[in-house]
């Protein structure tokens, strides 16, 4: 890859910081050092300077960080050309999109993921992502671009909780899911695929999240910034994925609100 397009692909935090504070008073220089290293800019560099994109980028990624995924399951789903959501719980943050999308792409055909917009800061994997923000302009047409996801041909990936598992009653698991994942498969005929990854973060991750959200009272999702220091904890680890048998849309009737069907598949995946 020629040098100007591997250097668009890098993280340049002194570049983002600057553009965010521009014509403010800059962060000093030891606090700007300091996220450099709580993201681990220089290895998630190495990571995008290899080149690859979509899955080729997740594949390559989990490989070169020597992180092992046992699957389990793909047995119980039929690779007859349907359509699947697949609805995971999301213990990490990271490595599980990456690994579902890997996994998924490899046996059920090209997949797409929506995703909050602060991940398309990776522009590799950019190609697999359909971008929501909930706060920003994008909110607008977060209906369309959803819609035209789940209409299309593609697999689609989504973690329904909408951010990383918490400590939770002194369990770590997903916050309650939302329902759009219900409510778009039943109007597109998706059978829904309840899927549960094994795997935790870091200690400090749970310890920093609820310094923030519980003595701090913190609304910003400051635990997100740890969310590559948690990629670079699961270097060296083996995880695991559960495929359960799809769920045909027509199941999710009117007996229960979106909602209660959303909590139904959550128990489902983590019962797997």
């Amino acid at each position: 890859m020629e040098t100007g397009k591997v250097k668009e692909r890098l993280i340049d935090l002194d570049s983002i910081i600057a553009s965010k504070f521009k014509g403010k008073k800059q962060l000093p220089r030891f606090v700007v050092n300091l996220l450099k290293r709580l993201i681990h800019q220089d290895l998630i560099n190495e990571v995008l300077s290899r080149g690859y994109d979509g899955v080729e980028f997740c594949e390559d990624t989990l490989q070169y960080l020597d992180i092992k995924i046992e699957v389990e399951g793909l047995e119980n789903v039929p690779k007859d050309g349907c359509r699947y959501t697949f609805a995971s719980n999301h213990p990490l943050g990271a490595a599980d999109g990456m690994a579902l999308c890997a996994v998924i792409s490899r046996n059920f055909g090209s997949v797409r993921m929506p995703v909050n917009d602060f991940l398309l800061f990776l522009k590799p994997i950019a190609p697999l992502c359909v971008p929501v923000n909930k706060t920003g302009a994008q909110v607008r047409n977060m209906p369309q671009l959803l819609d035209e996801s789940f209409r299309s041909d593609e697999q689609i990936m989504i973690f329904p909780a909408g951010v990383c598992s918490r400590r939770i009653a002194g369990k770590i698991q997903d916050f309650p899911w939302t329902k759009t994942f219900i409510t778009k498969s039943v109007e597109t005929g998706r059978a829904i695929v309840p899927v549960h990854f094994v795997g935790r973060n870091p200690a400090r991750f749970y310890l920093a999240d609820w310094f923030f959200r519980k003595v701090l009272k913190s609304k910003f999702n400051i635990p997100m910034l740890f969310l590559p220091d948690a990629l670079y904890a699961s270097q060296h680890k083996t995880f695991k994925i559960i495929f359960g048998k799809p769920i045909a849309a027509d199941t999710f009737d009117k007996s229960r609100k979106p909602i209660e069907w959303a909590a139904w598949v959550r128990e489902k995946a983590y019962q797997l």
